[in-house]
């Protein structure tokens, strides 16, 4: 089961200097061979400093007018770190990941009424062993003055005050990641387990690898060149027999004792030389491994971004097309209600004129009665001077000529 890991550092002015340094990669040479800087890219910030940590310190404190007396070894800023084992971020993935420091994130500004105007950075660094976010935030607490008014006072003190505020810290924060969905056990507090997590470089160190290897290759395990006992034997002939029990015989022994010992610790150091050799190897392999695991995830990060930027170029082109079309067909439709309009006033105007042509008829030719003519006419030539009725025709008639005339 992976662990919630978070851990605080208080720093003063100096300190938070020399954080911001290895945070944001200020150096070329870095003292940390854990850190490769050809991933440096896939560093993200949920909130980016725009100064220094110092001269943010400074222009925070500056607007939101917060007091308290700083002297030059003050602390001024805490700096938390959240994490967790690299299974855990191979399981959840990159999104989920993002979501894991993002929830971190909200945690701190929401703890003991922080507030996120008081948090100075917070970086996601994905360049080194184990992704991991620094979160730099002043510590605040919301108090009164001598007056009763109403402050806010940097003071660390004040803000970790207690002999269970790291524990409260790290009970809070397992239940709001447990909450928003992760599962994680509670990370255990250095001060309650007091044991130390060394890196191979550091086991090295301490079990002075390198002068150990240099002793096992220089060592001979062979007996030191003796007189015989039996020479000795031949020498003492006649002679007083204790020499050979009190000098020969103990100084024999002491030799083969020491000679079994020598034998017996050379076995132990050549099983902690091979020990340390198979850890140096297997954190060879594991560091490739995890360079590959990072590559691949920026490999995929890429390709989601270009699937991204497909889909949205499709959409958009989608749209344009749509929009050309609806202009079309807008154009089209207002060209075909133009000439309808101009139809319709064509067709009132012959209205118009045939009306005047039937009253000149029957004015020229003396007929009594317009209607009658109008009525004559239809019934002589079969045709309706109702226009409208005379375009409700039959489907098996519309190919005819609406204004065929038949006798």
């Amino acid at each position: 089961m992976s662990y919630a890991i978070i851990r605080n550092t208080k720093l003063t002015r100096e300190q938070a200097n020399g954080a911001y340094r290895h945070n944001e990669r200020k150096t070329k040479t870095h003292s940390n061979k854990d850190i490769d800087i050809s991933k440096t890219e896939l560093n993200y910030y949920i909130k980016q400093n725009e100064l220094s940590y110092t001269k943010e310190f400074d222009r925070i404190k500056e607007k939101y007018n917060l007091q308290g007396h700083i002297r030059s070894n003050s602390v001024i800023m805490c700096e938390m770190v959240f994490t967790s084992d690299q299974k855990f971020f191979d399981e959840i993935g990159y999104e989920e990941s993002k979501r894991f420091f993002r929830e971190s994130y909200d945690f701190i500004c929401k703890y003991k009424d922080l507030g996120e105007q008081n948090i100075v950075s917070a970086v996601v660094h994905n360049d080194e062993t184990t992704p991991h976010m620094h979160l730099l935030f002043i510590p605040v607490v919301h108090t009164k003055d001598k007056n009763g008014n109403k402050i806010d006072k940097i003071c660390s003190r004040d803000f970790w005050k207690g002999r269970n505020s790291y524990r409260d810290l790290q009970n809070a924060y397992f239940k709001h990641i447990k909450e928003k969905g992760f599962n994680l056990e509670r990370g255990e507090l250095v001060e309650e387990t007091k044991r130390e997590h060394y890196s191979v470089e550091k086991f090295k160190n301490i079990t002075n690898f390198k002068e150990t290897k240099k002793v096992l290759s220089n060592i001979k395990l062979e007996l030191p060149d003796t007189p015989n006992v039996k020479d000795f034997r031949k020498l003492m002939i006649n002679r007083d027999e204790k020499i050979e029990e009190l000098v020969v015989k103990p100084r024999d022994e002491l030799i083969q004792k020491l000679y079994t010992e020598n034998v017996s610790l050379h076995k132990e150091l050549t099983k902690q030389a091979e020990l340390v050799n198979t850890a140096q190897i297997l954190e060879s392999k594991q560091l490739k491994m995890l360079e590959d695991n990072t590559n691949l995830k920026f490999k995929c990060y890429k390709l989601e971004e270009k699937l991204e930027d497909t889909e949205r170029e499709f959409e958009m082109r989608l749209s344009n097309k749509a929009k050309d079309i609806e202009q079309e067909y807008k154009k089209e439709i207002k060209d075909l209600k133009k000439e309808v309009k101009y139809l319709n006033t064509v067709v009132d105007r012959f209205k118009v004129t045939i009306k005047k042509f039937i009253k000149w008829i029957c004015r020229k030719f003396s007929y009594p009665y317009e209607d009658e003519i109008a009525r004559d006419f239809e019934r002589e030539t079969y045709t309706n001077f109702d226009f409208e009725n005379n375009f409700k025709i039959k489907d098996s008639e519309k190919n005819k000529s609406y204004f065929e005339i038949g006798y």
